[in-house]
């Protein structure tokens, strides 16, 4: 599976988010998933299975074929957790 989570411009706060997805997935012992991050244009043409973005973003991404996780607050571990790990038990990975 891969996780593909995006932001304005594809640097800092899409960075950021990557890095914390990949602290959830270690903290819950799940491997196998590629989580890379990337601007809102180049995501549009990039092949993901989930796409990641806070809510103003997710409403652009609705031409990607995925499932789109929207955030309300990138700056929020615990949404972003239970966000991940919903989209997990759902793809039965836990």
């Amino acid at each position: 599976m891969k996780i593909l989570v995006c932001c304005g411009n594809g640097l800092g706060s899409s960075f950021m988010m990557e890095m914390n997805i990949n602290n959830i997935l270690k903290e819950l012992n799940v491997s196998g998933v590629e989580v890379d991050h990337s601007d809102l244009g180049s995501a549009k043409g990039t092949r993901a299975d989930v796409y990641v973005a806070t809510k103003d973003l997710a409403d652009q991404l609705s031409s990607v074929d995925g499932k789109i996780i929207s955030l309300n607050n990138m700056l929020d571990k615990n949404e972003l957790k239970e966000k991940i790990t919903e989209l997990l038990k759902e793809k039965g990975i836990i």
